[in-house]
């Protein structure tokens, strides 16, 4: 049986769709189809079935799929290898949000021995979390950070590290709010408070009101811009509360430029996963890089 099919065939079954194949395989649509047709005559049996959405495999498929898959990935790693060995030196594509990727991510990898004398040079994208995953199934990056965990047979996610949230606000708003008084009043205490977030649907602050009251926020945007760092600036400036990570605000909670509102016992938290597309840990400079960050994360507080 020909390796080539059956690498087409493994990628059209973790894509999900023939054109999300080809674009990752550097084929035309119409090559893909082709292969899979050739593949589905020499065995005899359909492998998947067409659907105005993609492809669903069917029995067979799935079935040579798992038997297949491992094989392929093992091959790969060992050309990659090989590739390393004699050409040592390779680029490692990271995509993520900018104030994570910038402020946990890129920093953790720069303390690898140097990027370059891990065998990879580096370049770094910024997107939101469709964004970034759309990104990686076509191929664009290697290694993508994210708080969405995908779905399906394309990519591959692991936990990396738990983000907790801090409601914040400038120490003029935070000596009107009093810390008493919001612990009697919880939310409505907050009412009529400017609020500083990413963007107009307040995702964060939702989140924080949902976790720590129970409820929606009341109030609308004050001050929308896309970037907690800015967010935070605008915060310490006195535009309004704000929901942050806590691994940003920190150093500004210590100098008093922001004060921490409220201290739940259960803070909310978010999830960040590191997400390959399944079956490239083979190749030597992402597995480097996807470890180091795991082992980096477990120090992140």
């Amino acid at each position: 049986m020909d390796l080539a099919l059956l690498r087409t065939f493994v990628t059209v079954h973790r894509a999900g769709s023939f054109t999300r194949a080809a674009a990752l395989l550097g084929l035309s649509q119409p090559a893909v189809t082709s292969q899979i047709r050739t593949l589905e005559r020499q065995l005899g049996r359909p492998l998947f079935l067409r659907q105005a959405r993609g492809v669903t495999p069917t029995t067979m498929g799935d079935e040579l799929a798992h038997k297949a898959a491992p094989h392929l990935d093992a091959l790969v790693e060992i050309a990659e290898t090989g590739l390393d060995e004699d050409s040592s030196f390779r680029t490692l594509h990271l995509a993520g949000p900018p104030e994570f990727t910038a402020e946990r991510a890129l920093p953790a990898l720069m303390e690898m021995t140097g990027v370059g004398g891990q065998g990879f040079a580096l370049r770094a994208a910024f997107g939101n979390a469709e964004e970034t995953m759309e990104g990686l199934a076509a191929g664009h990056h290697d290694l993508a950070l994210t708080t969405a965990r995908p779905r399906g047979a394309l990519l591959t996610a692991t936990p990396l590290c738990d983000e907790e949230h801090v409601l914040v606000a400038s120490p003029r708003w935070a000596a009107e709010i009093g810390p008493g008084k919001l612990r009697r009043k919880g939310a409505h205490a907050l009412e009529g408070f400017p609020v500083v977030e990413v963007h107009e649907s307040l995702p964060l602050v939702a989140r924080y009101w949902a976790s720590v009251f129970d409820c929606r926020p009341a109030a609308s945007g004050t001050v929308i811009v896309p970037d907690l760092r800015a967010v935070l600036a605008c915060a310490s400036a006195g535009a309004g509360l704000a929901v942050l990570p806590k691994y940003l605000c920190s150093d500004a909670i210590e100098r008093g430029d922001v004060v921490a509102l409220l201290d739940p016992a259960v803070p909310p938290l978010r999830t960040y996963f590191l997400v390959v597309r399944t079956g490239t840990l083979a190749m030597p400079h992402i597995a480097r890089a996807h470890e180091w960050l795991l082992r980096a994360a477990s120090g992140w507080s």
